[in-house]
């Protein structure tokens, strides 16, 4: 699951994974599981470059493991290495959800260092813009829209997977 922040990759994937019955990570839990400190604090001991070094670690850890269902963080797909170990290990889904419904979800959540800034809206609206592509070109799947709920984007998501499957057994 990739997508920014909010966009509900670890709602979605732990319901995805309890349908698959499948192990679900979230590499952003599991950074913080390594470090035994919340990204805030490696945010502002090693800067966003330390914290990047830090995902791209767990993401090639992750991306190894068989058949489980993981939830990226949302800056994830700024490195093409990371992009290519995603795209080439895993079956990647994209949530696409505008800024204006991923700034609802966050506005009062301090614990994400990239929006701590005067306009969290036009920085969610400046990442959007940037990481879109990278998303798209990372992603198998893209699912567009902020008002869908997670049980409904879960069941499309199965959908498309069986049918991929059933396409490759043919």
């Amino acid at each position: 699951m990739i997508g920014l922040m909010g966009a509900g990759k670890t709602t979605v994937g732990k319901q995805l994974a309890r349908r698959l019955h499948r192990p679900f990570y979230d590499s952003d839990h599991e950074i913080v599981e390594r470090t035994g400190v919340p990204i805030p604090t490696i945010f502002e001991i090693e800067g966003e470059p330390g914290f990047r070094r830090r995902e791209s670690q767990t993401i090639a850890e992750l991306s190894v493991m068989p058949e489980i269902v993981m939830a990226t963080g949302g800056g994830v797909v700024l490195d093409p290495e990371n992009r290519q170990c995603l795209r080439e290990t895993g079956w990647v889904v994209y949530l696409n959800v505008p800024p204006f419904y991923l700034y609802q979800r966050t506005r009062n959540d301090r614990n994400r260092p990239l929006l701590q800034v005067n306009d969290p809206l036009a920085r969610l609206e400046e990442l959007h813009a940037a990481r879109d592509p990278l998303y798209r070109e990372t992603a198998h799947l893209v699912i567009d829209g902020g008002r869908l709920v997670a049980s409904g984007i879960v069941q499309y998501i199965l959908r498309e997977f069986s049918q991929l499957h059933l396409a490759h057994t043919q």
